[in-house]
């Protein structure tokens, strides 16, 4: 093996669902576990078969995996027992190629929770390594609160993961269970193991509850263990564990380790962290190192200008690496810098020195003050700055709406209740005027199908406002002065047929009318990039 390979050992389909707030289904793993593959990451710790249905089901049925191995992961034989008669290492041999067992590794936690004398749980990790060895391709043993028990009793933690290499083990992996050790304890407590066990041998798997899972991580790496184990997007129980999708980049890119994935793999990284938060039904976190959308984002004019030269004034890595891609913020922090740059992101040619752009800088600035955010609602900036350059058209025009909002009691114990929200809007589209009544879940849902009804009568507009649906609704209060000027804020975010999705805000005391404008922006934008005339004279 090569000094500079780094083994890569997933472990979200068991230490994350452990995350509160986490339930995977066995498709969602076998997804999960599919992405991986994709990935080329070594090891894919499927869950511990006979703890739970899901467990099961997912090893009833697993994933054909191309470039991963897949692990069960379980416990050392239970004391009094034989490793030969004990049902839990049974199981773990029927269901998987690797198995990757845990026990004590802490001196108190033997006598403590196990209740049992330290000899006997030395005996437990050899008899039941040895056993499974003699079954399975591969086996590994995780010592569970390594550090802990190292500080405590070095010379017990260490017999203990050598007892699991001398009977087989192709790793010992040292865990810092309850996450609270430092980076530079890692460093020297790691260089100790690896004088006695080849680091070859020696693996990783730390919490996160001091946020150090990543750099103890790369400290062990660098004290010459050579695998790591973690969790996509750092899931996992209380802090989470080591975040895969930080250390994977920092080991290629940063540290120059071989991890088995391609630069080509690489760039499906971000792609992969999302599929994990689309299987979680959350949004991605917009701070996540490399993947997140504000990873190369730039707001500040002073950060643009440079980045415009350079990126490398305010990037360490080109994001294309990794999948993202650069993003110039629009904000009250803008300069002239940053609208040129969304100005040549966005398609429209203008002179540098035009006095248009400056105005659309003072213009920004202002509406930013009273309450708009275009740094998350690029197609609303798209809209104004096209608007102010002469190009955009007014594809219809809303005169007036009023919104009714009804609840009624149909039973006498007021316990049936029955809401309700009527939309009237009229609408003047080239020299055409409307009037249209919707019902709608709620008043913006009723006010976007009044206004749909009459725009989807237009032959230029039916087919391409008719998939456009809504699939994000975010309402803010900001307030102003002396606190008694509420202002409603309301993002949008809109996605077509094609899965191309845009984001909108509007703006208003009232927050209908907020939630009118970022809808008006929403249609407006998605009719302008499909390339739609207006039908106005």
């Amino acid at each position: 093996m090569s000094d500079k390979r780094v083994y890569l050992y997933d472990s979200t389909l068991r230490d994350g669902q452990q995350t509160q707030g986490v339930d995977f289904s066995a498709a969602d793993k076998t997804a999960i576990a599919k992405a991986l593959d994709e990935l080329s990451i070594d090891y894919i710790e499927g869950g511990w078969p006979g703890a739970n249905p899901t467990d099961d089901a997912f090893f009833a049925n697993p994933p054909k995996l191309k470039n991963s191995r897949l692990t069960a992961f379980g416990m050392t034989r239970r004391a009094g027992r034989s490793a030969s008669n004990d049902p839990g290492l049974t199981t773990l041999i029927q269901n998987a190629p690797v198995v990757c067992m845990v026990g004590k590794s802490w001196d108190f936690q033997v006598t403590e929770a196990l209740g049992i004398e330290l000899d006997e749980n030395l005996a437990m990790i050899s008899e039941s390594v040895a056993h499974v060895k003699q079954h399975s391709e591969e086996v590994l043993f995780d010592a569970e609160h390594f550090f802990d028990g190292y500080k405590a009793n070095r010379d017990y933690a260490l017999s203990a993961i050598q007892a699991a290499y001398d009977a087989g083990a192709r790793w010992v992996v040292l865990c810092d269970t309850n996450g609270g050790t430092l980076p530079d304890e890692i460093f020297d407590i790691v260089t100790d193991v690896c004088s006695r066990i080849p680091g070859g041998n020696v693996g990783i798997h730390c919490h996160n509850d001091t946020e150090n899972a990543v750099a103890n991580s790369l400290a062990a790496v660098r004290a010459g263990a050579r695998q790591i184990q973690g969790t996509l997007n750092g899931l996992g129980e209380r802090c989470g564990n080591a975040n895969l999708i930080s250390i994977i980049p920092t080991l290629m890119l940063k540290m120059g380790y071989d991890v088995g994935i391609s630069a080509h793999q690489l760039t499906q990284l971000r792609r992969i962290s999302h599929i994990l938060d689309e299987r979680l039904n959350r949004e991605p976190l917009r701070q996540s190192a490399y993947v997140g959308d504000s990873a190369f984002a730039h707001k500040g004019g002073l950060h643009v200008s440079a980045v415009e030269k350079n990126p490398t004034c305010y990037e360490h890595i080109e994001p294309e690496k990794v999948g993202n891609q650069r993003q110039i913020l629009v904000s009250d922090q803008a300069g002239r810098s940053n609208i040129l740059a969304r100005f040549r992101e966005i398609g429209v040619e203008v002179d540098p020195k035009s006095e248009a752009v400056g105005k659309l800088v003072e213009l920004v600035k202002q509406r930013e003050f009273d309450g708009y955010a275009y740094d998350g609602a690029e197609a609303s900036f798209e809209l104004l700055a096209r608007k102010a350059m002469g190009e955009l058209e007014r594809y219809f025009r809303v005169t007036s709406f009023r919104v009714i909002d009804e609840r009624r009691w149909v039973d006498e114990q007021d316990e049936q209740v029955i809401t309700m929200s009527e939309a009237t809007v009229k609408v003047v589209v080239g020299d055409e005027q409307f009037m249209s009544v919707a019902e709608g879940n709620g008043p913006v849902n009723a006010l976007d199908a009044a206004l749909r009804k009459v725009l989807l009568t237009v032959p230029e507009y039916r087919e391409v406002i008719a998939p456009i649906e809504l699939i994000d609704y975010k309402v803010r209060i900001i307030t102003r002065g002396d606190g008694t000027r509420a202002v409603t804020r309301v993002m949008i975010e809109s996605r077509d047929a094609e899965g191309n999705s845009w984001s909108t805000v509007g703006v208003s005391t009232n927050i209908i009318e907020a939630s009118y404008n970022a809808l008006r922006d929403s249609i407006s934008y998605k009719l302008f990039k499909a390339g739609i005339r207006s039908q106005h004279s």
